[in-house]
């Protein structure tokens, strides 16, 4: 990773845009129905004063006059906000990413500045598949965010609940626009959720990562705990969701079976030795234990 994806709050948070142009239109309608408020500096002097970034949160300079570019971003770099400066990625402390705007829900695509046109492209394939409901879906979540840590306060039975919601009569109703159906649907599930069911899927960690299957791919990213054997390729294991627990090499078949009777979903990623007589062993025990 050559570059950090974060996300700024925007809510209560002042974004510049120097200059005019085409240039400063784009980074204008990047933010278009957000809850920022968008501060348009001229491009001449004044840009270069530190007092007309107070209180940026970003900065975006869009001026044609490479030493006045520079000067713009020296003077909001000293007010504290990071700046972009448009086709000056020498200048820049962020790049500009192709953005999928969902409200709730956003996701961007970034090349470090390399290559804008993949990044566009890219954006096109992953928006397409993102529904036009999942923001209303992640604000209802958000909403009932105090309700849900209240009734499932362990983080395992948490993320439970929270998938299974997300393909539930609730998360339809958001997707649909049906918000307040939606809440009460959500909080009556609340008192009605059974506790999970502990499983260990066993995923083949030889690679390459491109050749898993959907469903083992959204086992990665749903484990509670990962295993995988020392041999597995590492782009593999990378696909596993970053703040699962990790085991020690070498775990035994009791062990995995004592996390699953806990309800945890357990990925298990195997090298060259066939798993046949661990899974055996787990089945032994009354645990669910599958191929993907």
């Amino acid at each position: 990773m050559h570059a950090f994806p974060a996300f700024f709050p925007l809510s209560g948070r002042t974004v510049a845009i120097v200059g005019e142009g085409e240039a400063a239109e784009a980074k204008a309608r990047l933010f278009e129905g957000s809850p920022a408020d968008i501060r348009r500096i001229a491009a001449d002097e004044g840009a270069a004063r530190v007092e007309a970034y107070d209180g940026c949160v970003l900065v975006f300079v869009c001026v044609a006059d490479d030493g006045l570019a520079a000067r713009a971003a020296a003077a909001a770099r000293a007010a504290g906000a990071p700046v972009n400066v448009v086709d000056r990625p020498a200048l820049s402390d962020f790049f500009t990413p192709a953005v999928i705007d969902r409200g709730e829900v956003v996701a961007a695509v970034g090349t470090s500045g390399t290559a804008p046109i993949l990044a566009s492209l890219l954006r096109s394939d992953i928006e397409a598949r993102v529904p036009k409901g999942a923001g209303r879906l992640a604000a209802l979540l958000g909403r009932m965010q105090a309700e849900v840590r209240a009734a499932f306060p362990e983080q395992a039975r948490r993320r439970a609940f929270l998938r299974a919601a997300l393909s539930s009569p609730a998360a339809d109703a958001a997707m649909a626009g049906e918000m307040e159906e939606a809440e009460d649907l959500l909080r009556a599930s609340l008192t009605t959720d059974a506790p999970p069911i502990g499983q260990v899927r066993y995923i083949d960690g030889r690679g390459p990562a491109e050749a898993l299957s959907l469903a083992a791919a959204r086992a990665l990213a749903e484990a509670d705990v990962l295993a995988a054997d020392d041999d597995a390729d590492p782009e593999v294991v990378r696909l596993a969701r970053r703040d699962a627990r990790r085991l020690a090499s070498g775990v035994d078949a009791l062990a995995l079976a004592a996390l699953a009777d806990e309800g945890l979903q357990v990925a298990r990623i195997t090298g060259a030795v066939d798993p046949a007589e661990e899974m055996a062993a787990l089945t032994e025990a009354g645990v669910r234990a599958f191929r993907l």
